[in-house]
């Protein structure tokens, strides 16, 4: 049978935007061969200098935690007016996203000045409600470790649960999928893998290092040894 040239003109623009839809779909879809690379690290945030997220040291209690973000759930209870279970998604869809340079001082010595992307700690509380008498917000994670701070301390400040560093997602030895970023405190108040919240009225709660002898106020204008 002979095609006309006009019609073989058409069958042609149908074959060429057919595989123009094709190639479309499979860079969408990563591709055959294509690899998804890592975003880089900023190092410099508005004039201010970085340090890298590889110069931090591993002193976790029982080694990085890989927690898989499918099956996370954050848990928000105690003294609230509804305990809240968040997944992954839902606490990175629902609330506000806010970016901070803030230093972590450690007391081994070092500290690192790293740009934290997260979600604002009080706007997590305010959505389940604090309950009259509460005082004190205590952080667990993955590897039961835990640590407290003044609820005061929360409402008064932007203090972040971050899930970014530098514009990199938190790598499973930082922290991932959540870490506290504990402004003016020592780095032991900087909870890691961040699973539960709890709002409570116990001011004296002791967390893992506090109840072998560190300062449960954990500001770094004090000593962070031995000290209430």
């Amino acid at each position: 049978m002979r095609i006309g040239r006009r019609t073989g003109l058409i069958i042609v623009v149908l074959l060429i935007g057919a595989i123009t839809v094709l190639y479309a779909l499979d860079l969408a879809e990563g591709g055959p061969g294509v690899t998804d690379l890592a975003p880089a690290e900023v190092r410099e945030y508005r004039g201010e200098q970085l340090s890298s997220i590889t110069d931090f040291r591993e002193n976790s209690i029982r080694g990085p935690q890989h927690v898989n973000a499918s099956t996370y759930t954050l848990t928000i209870d105690g003294l609230v007016e509804e305990r809240k279970d968040y997944s992954y998604d839902a606490l990175m869809e629902r609330f506000p996203h806010y970016r901070k340079v803030v230093t972590l001082y450690c007391v081994e010595g070092w500290d690192v000045t790293i740009l934290w992307e997260g979600l604002k700690v009080k706007d997590l509380l305010q959505e389940a409600g604090v309950e009259p008498g509460a005082n004190t917000v205590i952080f667990y994670a993955e590897d039961g470790y835990s640590s407290s701070l003044p609820l005061a301390y929360i409402e008064d400040r932007d203090i972040l649960l971050a899930y970014a560093m530098n514009n990199v997602t938190l790598p499973a030895e930082r922290g991932f999928p959540f870490q506290l970023v504990a402004e003016d405190r020592w780095g032991y108040k900087w909870v890691k893998w961040v699973t539960r919240i709890e709002v409570s009225d116990d001011e004296n709660y002791r967390g893992y290092w506090e109840s072998r002898g560190y300062s449960n106020n954990g500001s770094i204008d004090r000593s962070f040894f031995n000290r209430g």
